[in-house]
């Protein structure tokens, strides 16, 4: 897919959007009605979407608000697959795999925040646990902007 906006360089970003899309795949293949559905829903979509509007903002400490609240969406997705496993609405060997994109969505999260969250000691998840991929993202980012300011510059 053609890039066109910053977040889309996100590592993260392409996670979430391919979590979201199998759990489209996965909502739309359950038959049972249940909230859980509608909650993972809800929450698989607000992940890609509190990226993209965290990475477009100026400020570290708005940034860090939005990839806070797209953790957050992580979590209650895990959530939810829990519920509707408990519950046999989708087999527990499905799930296996999209929680452990989730581990790998938190994962970058937490490397993030850790960059750009003032909070990020009060996380509850430990250190070893989420290794730091962002720091290529945000070093490729900054060498593209510095590129950019060179062009930039009068003769």
């Amino acid at each position: 897919m053609k890039i066109y906006f910053d977040h889309e360089r996100l590592d993260v970003y392409q996670e979430t959007i391919a979590f979201c899309g199998w759990a489209g795949d996965l909502l739309n293949e359950t038959s049972a009605k249940a909230a859980t559905k509608d909650q993972l829903n809800r929450a698989s979509t607000s992940l890609p979407l509190n990226i993209a509007e965290g990475n477009g903002r100026f400020s570290t400490a708005d940034r860090a608000r939005f990839l806070e609240i797209a953790r957050g969406s992580a979590l209650e997705c895990a959530s939810c697959l829990d519920v509707l496993a408990v519950r046999r609405l989708v087999a527990t060997e499905r799930i296996v795999p999209a929680k452990e994109q989730l581990v790998r969505i938190v994962n970058m999260l937490m490397g993030m925040l850790k960059k750009f969250s003032g909070r990020a000691e009060f996380l509850r998840e430990e250190e070893g646990t989420y290794p730091n991929k962002y720091d290529y993202d945000h070093e490729q980012e900054q060498e593209h902007d510095h590129d950019y300011e060179h062009e930039q510059e009068p003769e």
